[in-house]
């Protein structure tokens, strides 16, 4: 027994005291989502038009609600926050601006319009309880905060706006933007960064005319310029002569044909790296892109679970279980007619409320597009036509999809 544990960690001791002379990286942070590279290429337009916008507010006049759109990994955040550093470097010796972030993607900090001001009110330096107050007796504190705040102005820089508003309802965009009529001393500029193009499209009337905002569009980036911001971040990265022919090139092709999305293709050069060193190459290869692709897929599968929205998980959760039972049947599909009773079953379980056929149906397609089902007419002859629905998560990953499933929905 002593043997085998002596053998055992003589082998984690080679790992352990190997991994520097393994080790690819000079600064992996650089290829790091969170990063902020000093420069920001083949994004000056539209940097340059965020600060004209908001330079306003240097002089303590209140702008234009600012929107701005684009696919994933287009810059956009990138652009926003370098503007608003500026911006804070300009107001480092008056009170005129204060600036604050938040991402409304994370759970439990924006999936409520309570906790949203919750997180808030923190960022500002106030406390209150994670819940128990009434929402307006917050809203109440969010304005004595302000009230007694020295700035003249606060920026909201709301990423990932459009997450929220599916989660909560526009209303609190509408709330936040009446604040500004009852307070007197400081005024809020929202700012939405959105992945969806259609945002404002999908809002209240009444609520976008209450915004009155600007809006800036981020273009996809294509595959030479995307080649461009990877060679200068592998150069910082990576040791030298540690990227092979083509790598660069293939990480792009992907990533151009994933939307000109650079954060991905900043993710497939980092996974690759850590695959090649994981397997003691000297070299990252072609084959490696190919190997973090398979994985980066898996991972972005378990996230859209994960931060999917109560309804979205209600409806995959049943198709799931569905598809499950239907296996063990020898058959894998599952029907539409069969999942909205399934589904109305587990909201009932979960104490949530039920949504129409057609806001199911919605949903479904939402599935489908995502790559998570694939569906398909049928027809039943006298019974009719309907969806036949199949589940196409990798067996892989299928398990762990099920267990996020269960823990978020308490199934």
């Amino acid at each position: 027994m002593n043997d085998l544990k002596r053998g055992k960690m003589t082998q984690l001791d080679k790992i352990f005291d190997s991994v520097n002379k393994r080790s690819l990286f000079k600064n992996k942070q650089i290829l790091q989502s969170n990063y902020t590279p000093e420069t920001i290429p083949h994004r000056d337009e539209q940097i340059e038009l965020v600060a004209s916008i908001l330079a306003p507010a240097l002089l303590g006049q209140k702008t234009s609600n600012l929107f701005i759109y684009g696919k994933t990994g287009s810059g956009k955040t990138l652009s926003v926050q370098h503007v608003a550093n500026e911006l804070t470097k300009r107001c480092t010796e008056n009170n005129i601006l204060r600036i604050e972030y938040l991402n409304c993607k994370l759970k439990k900090v924006a999936d409520t319009e309570y906790r949203i001001l919750a997180e808030l009110i923190k960022k500002l330096g106030g406390t209150i309880p994670a819940t128990g107050l009434p929402t307006d007796q917050v809203y109440l504190k969010f304005l004595d905060i302000l009230e007694n705040a020295p700035e003249k102005l606060l920026i909201l820089i709301l990423d990932e706006v459009d997450q929220a508003v599916k989660k909560i309802s526009d209303e609190f965009l509408y709330n936040l933007t009446r604040l500004n009529s009852e307070l007197n001393k400081t005024q809020i500029i929202i700012v939405g960064i959105s992945n969806d193009l259609r945002f404002l499209d999908m809002i209240d009337q009444r609520v976008r005319s209450s915004l009155s905002e600007e809006e800036i569009v981020f273009p996809p980036y294509n595959a030479l310029q995307l080649q461009e911001i990877l060679k200068k971040r592998a150069e910082d990265a990576f040791k030298d002569n540690v990227v092979s022919d083509g790598v660069i090139a293939k990480c792009a092709a992907y990533a151009a044909r994933e939307h000109g999305d650079a954060r991905r293709a900043l993710d497939l050069l980092r996974v690759a790296g850590e695959l090649a060193e994981r397997g003691s190459h000297s070299k990252i290869k072609i084959e490696h892109i190919d190997s973090a692709n398979d994985k980066i897929e898996r991972d972005k599968i378990l996230d859209i679970i994960e931060t999917g929205t109560k309804q979205f998980q209600i409806v995959l959760y049943s198709i799931t279980d569905l598809a499950e039972k239907s296996k063990a049947n020898k058959n894998s599909s599952v029907y539409t007619g069969d999942i909205f009773d399934y589904y109305e079953q587990i909201c009932r379980k979960t104490n949530n409320d039920c949504l129409t056929h057609r806001r199911v149906s919605d949903i479904i397609a939402e599935l489908d597009m995502l790559g998570l089902i694939n569906t398909r007419v049928i027809s039943k002859g006298r019974h009719g036509r309907m969806r036949e629905i199949k589940l196409v998560i990798p067996e892989t990953i299928k398990q762990r999809a099920r267990q996020i499933l269960i823990e978020n929905l308490g199934v």
